[in-house]
């Protein structure tokens, strides 16, 4: 089976769609599919790459720009290139993971299937987060659009300026409406958990019947010994990823005179003047740290936070750290319960619960170390059981084949 692969980010840039791409591609090559991915060049990477029957082809497709998802949309000279098209002649799928769906069209002119993987709430939510930013309550949007206050709230909790704001709802407001009806010419859509494809349906009715939930294959990145009893953050300071939340329930512990933790936090990017106040509650702020870097952190923690306000579909940090053997402490949102059923050191509180929050935390670090152990490889062997990259690649293909 050839699969050509349209991704304007391809690992390792980008963040978990990225990664979850780059480990489809290496898993189809590995079982005899021909593969080949159109991604974007960066610096001095090399314009063509090949590994086995995994060809790359890096194009200057959007340089640097932040907002791939308007940036690739654009491309219209490269979309009626003579390249794409003989690519896509060749190809028996068309695998659009991100936010190419503008190559939906050619490929249909083409009479070529599409599969479109979303790891996110594009297209129902041009945010791509399905969640109200003008509300404090942390639930999904209900709005049937999305409105110009919520893509004000949401850019300003980006620390967008007045000229990004102003970009960046004229966009969402204009063609992000038009991204439904691009994914809908699709063949195939692939959801990553089964509440993104519930909230999805909820929307868009039209994918009903072409819809299926498949889980993303899992990173086999080699164990890291636990030698520390610290806490582990690696959300940023991103207020969806509830970096707020935790300070206030960190800053809460310290107001009733608890021991003061440590929590190794990486991209926090946060205002210098600010820093000593986050030192005080307890945050070890790292920058971006290079694989030996991380491992010797990571070392160092023996609980990941993952306090997310937002339906997250399915986070590669809830993945690593129960494949780690970390215990875990996440909101009770998204796909996080369905990633996490049945590992008991699995720690769940309602989303921005800070009395919660608060005590979860409090429990888990009473915990004594040989709980800790125990815990911990329950977590990993239960993950394992039910998730495992041969059947996510075993239910691609089944999927691909009820398309040609």
């Amino acid at each position: 089976m050839n699969i050509l692969i349209l991704s304007e980010l391809f690992y390792p840039h980008g963040s978990g769609a990225e990664l979850a791409t780059y480990l489809y591609a290496g898993g189809l090559a590995k079982i005899g599919c021909n593969v080949v991915v159109l991604t974007n060049k960066l610096g001095e990477e090399p314009s063509f790459s090949t590994f086995g029957s995994l060809r790359i082809y890096r194009l200057p497709l959007i340089g640097k720009a932040s907002n791939t998802k308007y940036t690739i949309l654009k491309r219209t000279d490269l979309l009626l290139s003579g390249f794409l098209r003989r690519m896509v002649k060749w190809s028996d799928i068309v695998y659009i993971p991100r936010f190419w769906f503008s190559a939906i069209v050619l490929a249909k002119a083409l009479k070529k299937p599409t599969v479109v993987h979303l790891h996110d709430y594009i297209p129902i939510c041009p945010l791509s987060t399905l969640h109200n930013q003008s509300e404090t309550k942390t639930r999904a949007c209900t709005e049937e659009r999305c409105s110009a206050k919520c893509i004000y709230c949401f850019e300003k909790t980006q620390g967008r300026d007045a000229v990004e704001t102003f970009a960046s709802a004229s966009l969402n407001l204009t063609l992000g409406r038009a991204l439904p009806r691009l994914v809908d010419l699709s063949d195939a859509v692939l959801c990553v958990s089964s509440v993104q494809r519930k909230l999805l349906l909820e929307r868009e009715r039209l994918l009903i019947g072409k819809t299926h939930v498949l889980y993303n294959p899992i990173s086999t990145s080699t164990f890291i010994e636990e030698s520390g009893r610290d806490f582990g953050y690696f959300g940023g300071a991103n207020y969806l990823k509830g970096f707020y939340a935790l300070c206030k329930a960190l800053a809460r512990r310290k107001r009733l005179g608890f021991e003061k933790l440590r929590i190794h936090a990486t991209k926090l990017n946060i205002d210098p003047n600010l820093r000593e106040l986050f030192r005080k509650l307890g945050f070890l702020d790292y920058p971006k740290l290079d694989e030996a870097e991380f491992r010797r952190v990571y070392q160092q923690i023996q609980t990941v936070l993952v306090p997310s306000l937002w339906n997250e579909p399915w986070p590669y940090v809830i993945v690593e750290a129960l494949t780690q053997r970390r215990l875990l402490i996440a909101s009770s949102v998204g796909g996080i319960p369905e990633q996490v059923e049945g590992c008991k050191g699995a720690f769940l509180f309602n989303a921005g619960d800070l009395d919660q929050l608060t005590q979860t935390i409090d429990i888990v670090n009473g915990l004594s170390a040989e709980q800790v152990s125990e815990l911990g490889s329950q977590n990993k062997e239960t993950f394992l059981r039910r998730f495992n990259n041969d059947s996510s690649i075993r239910k691609f293909i089944k999927i691909c084949d009820q398309l040609t």
